[in-house]
């Protein structure tokens, strides 16, 4: 298979486990780029978490974010969509999750994930990695000013409750009109309903008219596995979650090993 488009996975795929960009996946992208190749970065972070990294990977064309959320043009920040969540639903959803979960923060990603909104206390359970943004610029807020608004994604989190706990969680609560998911990172992630990273990937190849069979995507974690098995030819990662393994068509070496790099290679020969 020779794709016309690549989409990968940051954290956990694409980029090591110091988050670079390694030399050989740097050429791997390079030389899918030359031969008119799209490659697409497809993940949780925003644009904020984009810049950090877009020039060790060249990325200056098309990026998904916000777990599939919303597509924007690096260059210029153009917009081809976005899926907000409705303030009534982030309200009804806080309230039945803290009802059976008490101590939980809230924070909101807004404005083409350019505005974060968390809730006082939100920052004392932040690191600068978790959203790639300083947790002193965090202004804290009520919650009640974090949901009211429409939201590109909303992060749940709590200050002993691992992430895989609170997901079970809101689970078994039976809720609908939303679209949870997990990506490694230490919160829960929520999304309009429907939205992943293949609805996402979906609409951006139908702009690009880029076939789902020419599609050759990458992932590691839960958030992924919906691309991995919408694309033409998925690739999970070694040591992924078993679900993105039995999601893939192939697992390829670790991000530490240039697993991705290896795959590309091999299919432009």
């Amino acid at each position: 298979m020779t794709p016309r488009l690549i989409a990968t996975d940051l954290d956990g795929t694409l980029l090591d486990s110091s988050t670079a960009v390694s030399p050989r996946t740097r050429r791997a992208l390079d030389t899918a780029r030359s031969r008119g190749i799209h490659v697409v970065p497809v993940t949780a972070r925003q644009p904020i978490g984009l810049r950090a990294i877009a020039a060790d990977a060249a990325f200056d064309d098309w990026a998904l974010c916000g777990n599939g959320a919303f597509a924007t043009h690096l260059p210029d920040g153009q917009m081809l969509f976005a899926e907000e969540l409705p303030a009534e639903t982030l309200r009804a959803l806080a309230e039945a999750l803290r009802a059976s979960v008490p101590g939980l923060l809230f924070a909101s990603v807004r404005e083409g994930g350019e505005t974060f909104v968390a809730q006082h206390g939100y920052a004392d359970l932040a690191q600068l990695s978790d959203h790639k943004r300083d947790p002193r610029t965090m202004r804290g807020v009520a919650l009640e000013q974090v949901l009211d608004a429409p939201s590109l994604k909303l992060v749940i989190r709590h200050p002993e409750l691992a992430p895989p706990v609170l997901f079970d969680i809101l689970r078994d609560l039976g809720l609908t009109g939303f679209e949870a998911t997990l990506s490694g990172a230490p919160f829960v992630e929520v999304m309009a309903e429907g939205v992943t990273k293949a609805t996402g990937l979906a609409r951006l190849c139908e702009h690009l008219g880029v076939a789902r069979a020419e599609v050759v995507a990458f992932g590691d974690a839960l958030n992924d596995v919906e691309m991995l098995r919408w694309a033409g030819y998925g690739v999970a990662m070694a040591g992924a979650e078993p679900s993105v393994l039995d999601a893939a068509d192939e697992v390829t070496a670790s991000n530490d090993h240039d697993g991705v790099a290896q795959v590309i290679e091999r299919m432009l020969g």
